[in-house]
């Protein structure tokens, strides 16, 4: 997979796969440690103040997962905003690249949402399902602007949401099979019925 995106892995990428790759049979596919362990490892190889995984649930932008760094906790897991406020939505759009080096030299600056911390820099990617619904962003910010952020930078934090949506995909694919183990067809009518 790493080598579809047109380039060697490095070693941040490789660990992050291997972390993603091993999907635990049961629970919640964010809430499994290796998350948080891919979080803190790309929060420090991009140097970032902030990561995280967000889920957008009825017009809101919910925080499943946050990695901060110290002093950087300015959002906590569990919280939401609408999600028209959040530059998550602009990325989805196409009304922010995915690769901001510094938020305040955007030509949009002005039109882009209000926050209530400094973003300098930032980098977004959809994490997106096998069905095609986007079911939220991978993204990261730090509090300065960083000129030294490339193309491959956010293609590392692409291939870690297209790992993300697998072992969400995963997830989803056990809970259906498991909901389907109790229905049967019954062979009179053809109706499907709650099996006991």
């Amino acid at each position: 997979m790493l080598h579809d995106l047109g380039y060697e892995p490095d070693a941040l990428e490789v660990r992050v796969s291997e972390l993603l790759v091993a999907t635990a049979d049961g629970g919640d596919a964010l809430i499994n440690p290796s998350i948080t362990e891919v979080l803190r490892l790309l929060r420090e190889h991009l140097k970032m103040d902030v990561v995280f995984v967000s889920e957008f649930v009825d017009g809101r932008r919910v925080f499943k997962r946050v990695e901060a760094g110290p002093g950087s906790q300015v959002i906590a897991e569990g919280e939401s905003a609408p999600l028209e406020e959040s530059f998550c939505q602009y990325v989805v759009d196409g009304r922010l690249p995915g690769l901001v080096k510094d938020a305040k030299a955007v030509p949009n600056f002005s039109e882009l949402p209000a926050t209530p911390f400094p973003v300098g820099a930032h980098l977004s990617t959809p994490v997106v399902l096998d069905d095609g619904r986007v079911y939220g962003t991978l993204c990261c910010f730090s509090f300065a602007p960083d000129d030294s952020l490339t193309q491959r930078d956010l293609r590392k934090l692409e291939m870690s949401a297209q790992l993300a949506a697998k072992k969400l995909n995963e997830q989803r694919a056990r809970e259906a099979e498991k909901n389907m183990a109790g229905w049967q067809l019954q062979p009179k009518d053809g109706t499907v019925r709650r099996g006991r």
